[in-house]
């Protein structure tokens, strides 16, 4: 599995962070920017090239998103086919995206999270897999009707 990461000016240091802890963690990574600081960016930039990629492949491959609030990014990734994506500010919340809704990108708000919690939420996000029940299989199936 691969995880593309994305963050604007406001999440660019989380994200280099939480980059750093995947890598370390023994995660594939691909970081498609902010590459530096720009205060001028615009987060649906980076959502979308995320998303582009996670809607390819969305059974192996992850996004994790981040900017100011996460709401940004969580609106702008969850426009594309396939992506189910899930703003998520504890290690519960992040636990039932996935479990329950099979998400494949994570958003994170990086003025509200602090590095410990966002490696916690990012951590059980990529290790909860999803729980395959019926009921939670039919409700992805109808959200992929959607697009």
């Amino acid at each position: 599995m691969i995880v593309y990461l994305g963050a604007d000016h406001r999440g660019f240091d989380l994200k280099e962070q939480i980059g750093s802890f995947l890598k370390e963690s023994g995660y594939e990574t691909h970081d498609l920017g902010a590459k530096t600081i720009l205060p001028d960016d615009d987060y649906p930039d980076y959502a979308r090239m995320v998303a582009e990629r996670v809607s390819r492949d969305p059974e192996n491959s992850r996004g994790i998103l981040f900017c100011g609030s996460g709401v940004g990014m969580d609106i702008a990734a969850n426009k594309f086919t396939r992506v189910r994506s899930a703003l998520a500010a504890s290690p519960d919340q992040a636990m039932a995206s996935r479990s329950g809704d099979n998400t494949n990108i994570l958003s994170l708000a990086a003025d509200f999270l602090n590095l410990e919690m966002a490696k916690k939420i990012v951590s059980v996000w990529l290790q909860t897999p999803f729980s395959n029940e019926e009921r939670y299989k039919r409700r992805v199936e109808k959200l992929n009707s959607f697009n």
